[in-house]
């Protein structure tokens, strides 16, 4: 074996990253995890670098990490890794990341923190929500708490919600994917999956798949390219567009207009698939008259979209002559106002084309089903409902709306005060529009506790700050992937936590075990049911039978959970087969082949779940909507014109694949690949402002200014200004992405649909002007 060159204690050598006033305690050196000396062993993970979860192999080399394999045996990432994948390395020994519990000392913001036990933290957190409980009167939802995407979000809902009892729970969902995912789950019943390896034609609406998102499904599209045509619809030419069959300019917002032309023409010329319309649509007679009626011809299609009537006509013919066509729901969703309404037209134009439940459609497939954990919990008789979803028609009862909760927390039109909020996963310093807005709101707070591995923006606006270990640090619960090739897959603990770091379950069982009889106390002042149970039971068997016991979940260890619950759903072989190879799914070891160089197969065609036999119908027509003032059907209001005023910019934004929202900013492997972000700006617009090639510009909108350097390029539309999200953190502990770049988000405008009370993230007109 070759020797490796660096001892475990340099390699892991480091301070706290954020501005510590030392304690007796911080003149000892950092102690280093004892681990197995075993020589490069392989230990199956699953990834957290980004939302799709790739499964690989560790290797570990004498406690080190030094290298992330792709995992052979996972149908879902297909021995495939992407970069961010390969840099989860860098995450893991980063110098910045967080090592201790910490209390703020200093003003909110400015990073000062001394360092404390995980014991002083918790009896911090104790005292201030006693305090906060009690004046509120045992309104558990004066206590929010969110989380990002990914692993562990349910257990986290669980503890603070079913638990601790608070009804505001948000999550990325309403600056993400919930109109997309609420349009396609009313229209047809499911979310579904996209199977874009099946489909001939490819149509994708902004969706920027080769730049943005390398994951498995995006390597598909490329496989496929000879057998598929793929168009792209967007207003810049992203590297999407520049490898597609076909690339077509749009006008900012206007792919409503693009989509409710392409089925008035499939409607007026019989193009749709009339079987399959006949067999599984609701009310198609309400849509289609509604379609013809308000003439959504190619004529009045490029009035709106600027793309020429004769490319509207030819797209929507060839892709309704295709055998398999698909046009792509998206990923990253909330654009514009209509967002709503545009998934719900790309739903309906899917199932006139007959492309649901079939093999190159959106397909329902047959998910592994996992059993649930059953934990009891109590009912506060005080605990408020959430509020952030009141004028909002449908919106996530389990995520709700970040913007309208916000709003009504800063301008105190809340019916009740929330003053304590619990933040895991979420950097909302960085990841909502209007940051000035955000800081006002935790600003308010009376506690404010972070759970992250890195020193946030928002990490520095906490109170308290719990470091949790990264995914390579810890064993999650099991969880059920894909639908068209569906399989089990478990995150194995790679090496235990570095530093004084722990799991999400550890911290909860720490912070359940103080909270438990001091937080049952203040029920016990004001809760009338809980008195008259104490009555009735005595306060020892109220307190258990009641489920006031706050770290019930956690009396065994996560690896006792996902053994217990593995083997008796599916028996013992499964379980040793996920803690050897990371990944199950029936018949795996019949069916799991390599087909040439690295490309293996796991289901057989014939095996896939293209189609299922299930009911399901694709409603046109929803009444709620129509109640609540809204159209219930899919329609062009004048609102929704692309119009900037002279001088100004439709800003936009996106992200390049290298990161995760803000979450991989810091990484320095990544940021080896981009390491800053520029403003796209036309280059004929800005020769006539005398903005050259990475000249400083002042970019402005309502709320805020940033400054970027400038990239002009043909490649972007005239009244159309981009740059990534992501960059400049306001951490000076983040050392690597620190004052680097701009962010978006200081400049976007807070404006959301009231459909489902997303963030309408390209709404916000800017000025420029070089510095």
């Amino acid at each position: 074996m070759k020797k490796i060159e660096v001892s475990r204690r340099k390699f892991l050598q480091g301070s706290v990253s954020l501005c510590i006033y030392a304690t007796s305690a911080m003149a000892v050196p950092l102690s280093t995890t004892k681990t197995s000396n075993k020589s490069a062993t392989g230990v199956p993970y699953l990834c957290n670098m980004c939302r799709n979860k790739c499964a690989g192999f560790a290797r570990v080399e004498n406690g080190i990490v030094t290298k992330l394999d792709p995992n052979p045996y996972f149908p879902k990432s297909r021995n495939m890794l992407c970069p961010k994948g390969n840099a989860g390395v860098d995450s893991l020994y980063d110098k910045d990341r967080l090592k201790y519990p910490l209390i703020r000392i200093g003003n909110r913001g400015e990073g000062k923190y001394q360092r404390v036990t995980w014991d002083e933290a918790y009896e911090y957190i104790k005292d201030r929500l006693v305090e906060i409980l009690d004046k509120q009167k045992d309104n558990r939802s004066t206590i929010a708490y969110c989380n990002g995407e990914g692993f562990n979000k349910d257990e986290y809902i669980k503890f603070f919600g079913e638990k601790i009892g608070s009804a505001n729970f948000l999550d990325e969902g309403s600056i993400c994917l919930n109109t997309k995912l609420g349009a396609t789950l009313l229209t047809i019943g499911d979310v579904g999956e996209m199977d874009v390896a099946g489909s001939d034609f490819l149509m994708l609406l902004g969706a920027n798949r080769f730049e943005s998102l390398i994951t498995p499904d995006s390597v598909d599209m490329a496989r496929v390219q000879k057998e598929q045509k793929l168009v792209v619809v967007d207003p810049r030419a992203t590297v999407t567009a520049l490898k597609a069959d076909e690339y077509l300019p749009i006008n900012v917002g206007t792919d409503l207009a693009l989509i409710l032309s392409m089925s008035y023409i499939a409607i007026k010329e019989n193009l749709y698939n009339m079987e399959f319309v006949k067999k599984q649509f609701k009310d198609f007679d309400k849509y289609k008259e509604h379609i013809l009626k308000e003439k959504y011809t190619p004529q009045w299609a490029e009035s709106k979209t600027a793309i020429p009537k004769e490319k509207i006509e030819r797209l929507t013919k060839e892709f309704f002559s295709a055998e398999r066509p698909l046009l792509y729901m998206g990923r990253r969703s909330v654009w514009a106002k209509n967002d709503f309404q545009l998934r719900r037209a790309m739903v309906l134009l899917n199932g006139l084309a007959g492309s649901i439940n079939r093999k190159g459609g959106i397909v329902f497939g047959e998910p592994i089903k996992l059993p649930q954990e059953a934990i009891n919990s109590p009912i506060y008789d005080n605990a408020e409902g959430r509020f952030d979803l009141d004028g909002v028609v449908y919106g996530s009862q389990k995520g709700g709306s970040w913007l309208n909760f916000r709003e009504k927390v800063v301008t105190k039109t809340a019916p009740y005060e929330v003053k304590a909020m619990f933040i895991r996963k979420h950097n909302l310093m960085h990841n909502m529009p209007n940051v000035t807005k955000t800081k006002k709101m935790l600003e308010m707070m009376d506690l404010v506790v972070v759970l992250d591995s890195m020193p946030t923006d928002t990490a520095i606006m906490a109170d308290v700050i719990l470091p949790e270990c990264t995914y390579l640090e810890r064993e999650d619960m099991v969880v059920s992937f894909n639908r068209l090739e569906p399989s089990l897959a478990l995150r194995n603990q790679v090496i235990k936590p570095l530093y004084e770091s722990r799991s999400m379950q550890d911290i909860l069982k720490g912070l359940g075990q103080k909270l438990s009889l001091p937080l049952f106390e203040i029920s016990k002042k004001y809760d009338e049911e809980l008195q008259d149970s104490i009555k009735e039971l005595g306060e020892k068997k109220a307190f258990g039978e009641g489920g006031y016991d706050l770290a019930e979940l956690y009396k065994r260890d996560i690896s006792q959970r996902n053994r217990e619950l593995i083997t008796k759903k599916f028996g013992k072989d499964v379980y040793r087969t996920l803690k050897e190879r990371g990944v199950w799914y029936p018949n795996m070891g019949k069916q799991h082949k390599e087909i040439f160089n690295g490309v293996y197969e796991y289901y057989p065609k014939e095996k896939r779940f293209y189609s299922v036999d299930r009911k399901y119908r694709v409603k046109c027509y929803l009444k709620k909507l129509e109640k609540n003032g809204f159209d219930p059907m899919p329609t062009w209001r004048d609102e929704y014109n692309f119009k900037v005023a002279k001088d100004s910019f439709r800003m936009i934004t996106g992200r390049y694949v290298m990161f995760t929202q803000s979450a991989t900013t810091n990484n320095k492997m990544l940021r080896d690949l981009e390491a800053t972000n520029h403003i796209w700006i036309n280059d004929k617009v800005a020769k006539s402002k005398n903005i050259k090639l990475g000249d400083l510009v002042e970019v402005k909108s309502s709320i805020g200014k940033v400054q970027i350097k400038a990239y002009p390029t043909n490649k972007i539309h005239p009244q159309v200004v981009w740059f990534a999200h992501g960059y400049n953190s306001t951490s000076e502990s983040m050392t690597n992405s620190y004052g680097n770049g701009a962010n978006d988000n200081e400049i976007i405008e807070d404006r959301f649909e009231k459909i489902y009370g997303c963030a309408t993230m390209h709404h916000t007109d800017v000025t420029i002007r070089k510095i």
